[in-house]
Protein backbone atom coordinates (compact mmCIF):
# COMPACT_ATOMS: atom_id res chain seq x y z
CA UNK A 1 0.00 0.00 0.00
CA UNK A 2 1.36 3.33 -0.78
CA UNK A 3 1.41 5.32 2.22
CA UNK A 4 -1.15 7.70 3.37
CA UNK A 5 -0.11 11.89 2.49
CA UNK A 6 -2.00 12.89 5.55
CA UNK A 7 -3.72 10.81 7.85
CA UNK A 8 -5.43 12.53 10.50
CA UNK A 9 -7.51 10.84 13.92
CA UNK A 10 -9.70 11.98 15.66
CA UNK A 11 -13.65 13.46 15.76
CA UNK A 12 -16.30 12.91 12.96
CA UNK A 13 -20.10 13.43 13.09
CA UNK A 14 -22.52 15.45 11.02
CA UNK A 15 -23.04 19.28 11.09
CA UNK A 16 -26.42 20.26 10.96
CA UNK A 17 -25.84 24.56 9.88
CA UNK A 18 -28.63 26.44 9.36
CA UNK A 19 -29.69 28.23 6.39
CA UNK A 20 -30.90 31.47 8.24
CA UNK A 21 -27.87 33.89 9.39
CA UNK A 22 -28.49 36.12 12.17
CA UNK A 23 -30.88 33.95 13.96
CA UNK A 24 -31.24 31.48 17.07
CA UNK A 25 -31.62 28.17 16.73
CA UNK A 26 -35.08 28.40 18.17
CA UNK A 27 -36.16 30.44 14.78
CA UNK A 28 -34.17 28.54 12.15
CA UNK A 29 -36.65 26.81 9.50
CA UNK A 30 -33.97 24.96 7.13
CA UNK A 31 -30.84 23.39 7.76
CA UNK A 32 -28.15 22.20 5.39
CA UNK A 33 -26.62 18.70 6.25
CA UNK A 34 -22.77 17.94 6.34
CA UNK A 35 -19.67 15.97 6.84
CA UNK A 36 -18.18 17.70 10.01
CA UNK A 37 -15.52 17.05 12.86
CA UNK A 38 -12.31 18.81 13.11
CA UNK A 39 -9.64 15.96 12.04
CA UNK A 40 -11.94 15.17 9.58
CA UNK A 41 -12.37 18.32 7.81
CA UNK A 42 -8.50 18.36 7.65
CA UNK A 43 -8.35 15.66 6.44
CA UNK A 44 -11.05 16.96 3.44
CA UNK A 45 -9.16 20.02 3.35
CA UNK A 46 -6.09 18.21 2.38
CA UNK A 47 -7.63 16.02 -0.44
CA UNK A 48 -8.51 19.36 -2.00
CA UNK A 49 -5.12 19.68 -3.04
CA UNK A 50 -4.55 16.44 -4.43
CA UNK A 51 -2.96 14.87 -0.89
CA UNK A 52 -3.82 10.98 -0.10
CA UNK A 53 -5.88 11.42 2.84
CA UNK A 54 -7.72 9.14 4.85
CA UNK A 55 -9.13 9.35 8.96
CA UNK A 56 -8.70 7.36 12.21
CA UNK A 57 -12.46 7.66 13.72
CA UNK A 58 -15.60 5.42 14.75
CA UNK A 59 -19.51 6.39 13.77
CA UNK A 60 -22.86 5.14 14.76
CA UNK A 61 -24.20 2.48 13.01
CA UNK A 62 -27.45 4.08 11.57
CA UNK A 63 -28.04 6.18 8.81
CA UNK A 64 -25.91 9.42 9.46
CA UNK A 65 -22.90 6.62 9.92
CA UNK A 66 -23.59 5.70 6.05
CA UNK A 67 -23.72 9.22 5.33
CA UNK A 68 -20.30 9.68 6.93
CA UNK A 69 -18.65 7.62 4.71
CA UNK A 70 -20.53 8.36 1.45
CA UNK A 71 -19.42 11.45 2.25
CA UNK A 72 -15.70 10.60 3.07
CA UNK A 73 -15.76 8.54 -0.55
CA UNK A 74 -17.36 11.34 -2.09
CA UNK A 75 -14.42 14.09 -1.11
CA UNK A 76 -11.81 11.53 -2.20
CA UNK A 77 -10.72 10.54 1.75
CA UNK A 78 -9.92 6.99 1.98
CA UNK A 79 -12.38 5.57 4.63
CA UNK A 80 -10.93 2.16 5.78
CA UNK A 81 -10.66 3.50 9.63
CA UNK A 82 -13.65 4.36 9.90
CA UNK A 83 -15.83 2.05 12.10
CA UNK A 84 -19.05 1.49 13.90
CA UNK A 85 -19.86 1.40 16.89
CA UNK A 86 -23.02 -0.93 18.08
CA UNK A 87 -24.97 1.32 20.50
CA UNK A 88 -24.29 4.55 19.92
CA UNK A 89 -25.35 7.63 18.12
CA UNK A 90 -23.21 9.50 14.84
CA UNK A 91 -22.37 13.06 16.79
CA UNK A 92 -24.62 15.87 15.25
CA UNK A 93 -23.54 19.29 15.89
CA UNK A 94 -25.66 22.64 15.40
CA UNK A 95 -24.32 26.06 15.14
CA UNK A 96 -25.55 29.33 15.37
CA UNK A 97 -24.45 31.99 12.52
CA UNK A 98 -23.93 36.11 13.62
CA UNK A 99 -21.52 37.15 11.61
CA UNK A 100 -18.94 38.40 11.54
CA UNK A 101 -17.69 36.66 14.86
CA UNK A 102 -20.15 34.85 16.95
CA UNK A 103 -21.14 31.01 15.77
CA UNK A 104 -21.79 29.17 18.97
CA UNK A 105 -22.03 25.60 18.65
CA UNK A 106 -23.94 22.64 20.13
CA UNK A 107 -22.58 19.47 20.34
CA UNK A 108 -24.97 16.22 20.75
CA UNK A 109 -22.43 13.58 21.83
CA UNK A 110 -24.41 11.74 24.28
CA UNK A 111 -23.95 9.12 25.72
CA UNK A 112 -20.94 9.26 24.45
CA UNK A 113 -19.55 9.89 20.95
CA UNK A 114 -17.97 6.64 18.67
CA UNK A 115 -15.06 8.73 18.13
CA UNK A 116 -14.12 8.17 21.16
CA UNK A 117 -14.16 4.45 21.04
CA UNK A 118 -11.16 4.25 19.10
CA UNK A 119 -8.97 1.16 20.89
CA UNK A 120 -5.58 0.80 20.65
CA UNK A 121 -5.53 -2.32 19.46
CA UNK A 122 -7.85 -1.27 16.09
CA UNK A 123 -4.90 0.87 14.79
CA UNK A 124 -2.63 0.09 12.00
CA UNK A 125 0.40 1.03 13.18
CA UNK A 126 2.54 0.56 9.87
CA UNK A 127 0.08 3.23 8.18
CA UNK A 128 0.61 5.84 10.90
CA UNK A 129 4.26 5.39 10.97
CA UNK A 130 4.03 5.52 7.30
CA UNK A 131 1.99 8.38 6.61
CA UNK A 132 3.45 12.01 5.67
CA UNK A 133 1.64 13.57 8.36
CA UNK A 134 0.25 12.10 10.97
CA UNK A 135 -2.36 14.48 12.78
CA UNK A 136 -3.91 13.88 15.99
CA UNK A 137 -6.49 16.24 18.02
CA UNK A 138 -6.77 17.51 22.14
CA UNK A 139 -10.44 15.77 21.99
CA UNK A 140 -8.86 12.67 21.66
CA UNK A 141 -7.28 12.71 25.09
CA UNK A 142 -10.45 13.59 26.74
CA UNK A 143 -11.87 10.32 27.38
CA UNK A 144 -10.56 6.72 27.51
CA UNK A 145 -10.24 4.24 25.36
CA UNK A 146 -9.28 6.97 22.66
CA UNK A 147 -6.32 8.70 24.86
CA UNK A 148 -4.66 5.30 25.21
CA UNK A 149 -5.42 4.97 21.60
CA UNK A 150 -4.03 8.35 20.88
CA UNK A 151 -1.07 8.70 22.92
CA UNK A 152 -0.22 4.64 21.57
CA UNK A 153 -0.39 6.15 17.94
CA UNK A 154 2.08 8.60 18.85
CA UNK A 155 4.63 6.44 20.40
CA UNK A 156 4.34 4.37 17.30
CA UNK A 157 4.83 6.83 15.23
CA UNK A 158 7.98 8.13 16.95
CA UNK A 159 8.10 11.62 16.13
CA UNK A 160 8.55 10.83 13.27
CA UNK A 161 8.32 14.44 11.42
CA UNK A 162 5.77 15.66 10.07
CA UNK A 163 3.44 14.62 13.56
CA UNK A 164 1.01 17.36 14.44
CA UNK A 165 -0.83 18.01 17.64
CA UNK A 166 -3.95 20.30 17.19
CA UNK A 167 -4.29 21.81 20.10
CA UNK A 168 -8.41 22.14 19.35
CA UNK A 169 -9.69 22.28 23.66
CA UNK A 170 -13.43 22.36 23.62
CA UNK A 171 -14.35 22.87 27.44
CA UNK A 172 -17.35 21.42 27.76
CA UNK A 173 -15.48 17.76 26.40
CA UNK A 174 -13.15 18.54 29.73
CA UNK A 175 -13.84 18.36 33.57
CA UNK A 176 -10.92 21.09 33.42
CA UNK A 177 -8.43 22.45 31.75
CA UNK A 178 -6.20 21.49 34.14
CA UNK A 179 -7.01 18.00 33.62
CA UNK A 180 -7.04 19.01 29.98
CA UNK A 181 -3.31 20.47 30.31
CA UNK A 182 -2.17 17.35 32.28
CA UNK A 183 -2.91 14.80 28.96
CA UNK A 184 -2.04 17.75 26.48
CA UNK A 185 1.31 17.67 28.14
CA UNK A 186 1.66 14.16 27.61
CA UNK A 187 1.02 14.29 24.14
CA UNK A 188 3.40 17.15 23.68
CA UNK A 189 6.98 15.15 23.76
CA UNK A 190 5.39 13.03 20.68
CA UNK A 191 5.11 15.71 18.26
CA UNK A 192 7.01 18.05 15.81
CA UNK A 193 4.39 20.35 15.37
CA UNK A 194 2.00 21.99 17.47
CA UNK A 195 -1.40 24.00 16.15
CA UNK A 196 -3.61 26.26 18.54
CA UNK A 197 -5.28 29.62 19.29
CA UNK A 198 -3.99 31.82 22.54
CA UNK A 199 -6.48 30.29 24.52
CA UNK A 200 -5.77 26.30 23.28
CA UNK A 201 -1.86 27.55 23.94
CA UNK A 202 -2.89 28.81 27.39
CA UNK A 203 -4.54 25.07 28.33
CA UNK A 204 -1.82 23.34 26.99
CA UNK A 205 1.07 25.27 28.31
CA UNK A 206 -0.31 28.06 30.65
CA UNK A 207 0.76 31.34 28.61
CA UNK A 208 -0.93 33.10 26.28
CA UNK A 209 1.76 35.44 24.63
CA UNK A 210 2.66 34.23 21.69
CA UNK A 211 6.32 34.06 21.89
CA UNK A 212 5.76 32.85 25.08
CA UNK A 213 3.55 30.19 24.17
CA UNK A 214 6.08 29.34 21.72
CA UNK A 215 8.71 28.65 23.69
CA UNK A 216 6.77 26.57 25.97
CA UNK A 217 5.49 24.40 23.25
CA UNK A 218 9.64 24.15 21.95
CA UNK A 219 10.58 23.46 25.88
CA UNK A 220 8.51 20.20 25.31
CA UNK A 221 10.03 19.14 22.50
CA UNK A 222 7.81 20.78 19.41
CA UNK A 223 10.00 21.80 16.50
CA UNK A 224 7.79 24.32 14.83
CA UNK A 225 5.08 25.91 17.29
CA UNK A 226 2.05 27.70 14.88
CA UNK A 227 0.24 30.29 17.43
CA UNK A 228 -3.23 31.96 15.74
CA UNK A 229 -3.67 35.32 17.24
CA UNK A 230 -6.77 35.86 15.79
CA UNK A 231 -7.32 39.44 14.05
CA UNK A 232 -3.44 39.60 14.39
CA UNK A 233 -2.91 36.84 11.94
CA UNK A 234 -0.59 33.76 12.98
CA UNK A 235 2.53 32.97 14.77
CA UNK A 236 5.13 30.16 13.37
CA UNK A 237 8.35 29.35 15.30
CA UNK A 238 10.96 26.75 14.32
CA UNK A 239 13.00 27.49 17.72
CA UNK A 240 15.12 29.83 15.94
CA UNK A 241 13.17 31.86 13.87
CA UNK A 242 9.50 33.81 14.29
CA UNK A 243 7.42 34.79 11.41
CA UNK A 244 4.43 36.56 11.39
CA UNK A 245 1.50 36.63 8.70
CA UNK A 246 -1.22 38.80 8.83
CA UNK A 247 -4.66 37.68 8.34
CA UNK A 248 -5.96 37.74 4.72
CA UNK A 249 -9.20 40.30 5.11
CA UNK A 250 -12.61 38.37 3.82
CA UNK A 251 -16.30 39.14 4.52
CA UNK A 252 -16.86 36.60 7.28
CA UNK A 253 -19.99 34.63 6.83
CA UNK A 254 -19.06 31.48 9.16
CA UNK A 255 -15.75 31.32 10.59
CA UNK A 256 -16.08 27.70 12.30
CA UNK A 257 -14.31 25.77 9.30
CA UNK A 258 -11.61 27.95 9.35
CA UNK A 259 -9.00 26.27 11.38
CA UNK A 260 -9.79 23.25 9.80
CA UNK A 261 -8.95 24.81 6.29
CA UNK A 262 -5.61 26.26 7.77
CA UNK A 263 -4.81 22.70 9.00
CA UNK A 264 -5.11 20.88 6.10
CA UNK A 265 -3.29 23.83 4.03
CA UNK A 266 -0.56 23.77 6.88
CA UNK A 267 -0.05 19.85 5.64
CA UNK A 268 -0.11 20.25 2.04
CA UNK A 269 2.54 23.28 2.47
CA UNK A 270 5.21 21.21 4.92
CA UNK A 271 4.44 18.50 2.35
CA UNK A 272 5.70 20.20 -0.31
CA UNK A 273 8.83 21.47 1.70
CA UNK A 274 7.72 25.17 1.13
CA UNK A 275 9.52 27.87 3.41
CA UNK A 276 7.16 28.60 6.79
CA UNK A 277 6.15 32.21 5.60
CA UNK A 278 4.70 30.99 2.49
CA UNK A 279 3.27 28.29 4.24
CA UNK A 280 1.41 30.65 6.56
CA UNK A 281 0.32 32.50 4.23
CA UNK A 282 -1.11 29.87 2.18
CA UNK A 283 -2.78 28.47 5.22
CA UNK A 284 -4.64 32.14 5.94
CA UNK A 285 -5.92 32.25 2.91
CA UNK A 286 -7.56 28.85 2.69
CA UNK A 287 -8.88 29.69 6.26
CA UNK A 288 -10.01 33.25 5.12
CA UNK A 289 -11.75 31.42 2.14
CA UNK A 290 -13.38 28.98 4.36
CA UNK A 291 -14.99 31.44 7.10
CA UNK A 292 -16.35 33.29 3.42
CA UNK A 293 -18.86 30.12 3.27
CA UNK A 294 -21.03 28.37 4.70
CA UNK A 295 -20.06 25.10 5.22
CA UNK A 296 -17.14 23.41 6.77
CA UNK A 297 -15.88 20.53 4.77
CA UNK A 298 -17.89 21.47 1.61
CA UNK A 299 -16.25 24.86 1.61
CA UNK A 300 -12.47 23.34 1.69
CA UNK A 301 -10.81 25.19 -1.20
CA UNK A 302 -8.80 23.83 -4.05
CA UNK A 303 -4.94 25.44 -4.37
CA UNK A 304 -5.79 27.86 -7.17
CA UNK A 305 -8.54 29.04 -4.87
CA UNK A 306 -6.21 29.64 -2.59
CA UNK A 307 -3.60 31.31 -5.23
CA UNK A 308 -6.29 33.23 -6.74
CA UNK A 309 -6.80 34.91 -3.17
CA UNK A 310 -3.08 34.84 -2.79
CA UNK A 311 -2.52 36.64 -6.19
CA UNK A 312 -4.10 40.25 -5.18
CA UNK A 313 -0.24 41.16 -3.58
CA UNK A 314 2.06 40.38 -0.99
CA UNK A 315 1.29 41.26 2.73
CA UNK A 316 3.62 42.11 4.91
CA UNK A 317 5.54 39.22 7.31
CA UNK A 318 7.70 40.03 9.84
CA UNK A 319 10.48 37.62 11.34
CA UNK A 320 12.62 37.57 14.25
Amino acid sequence: MTAFDVLTMGRIGVDLYPQQVGVGLDEVETFGKYLGGSATNVAVAAARYGRRAAVISRTGQDPFGRFIHTALRGYGVDDRYVTAVEGLPTPVTFCEIFPPDDFPLYFYRWPKAPDLEIYREELDTDAIGEAGVFWVTVTGLSAEPSRTATLAALEARARKDITVLDLDYRPMFWPSREEARRWVQQALPHVTVAVGNLDECETAVGEREPLAAAQALHDFGVSLAVVKQGPKGVLAHDGTTATEVPPVPVTVLNGLGAGDAFGGALCHGLLAGWDIERVMRFANAAGAIVASRLACSDAMPTAAEVTELLADGPREATSA
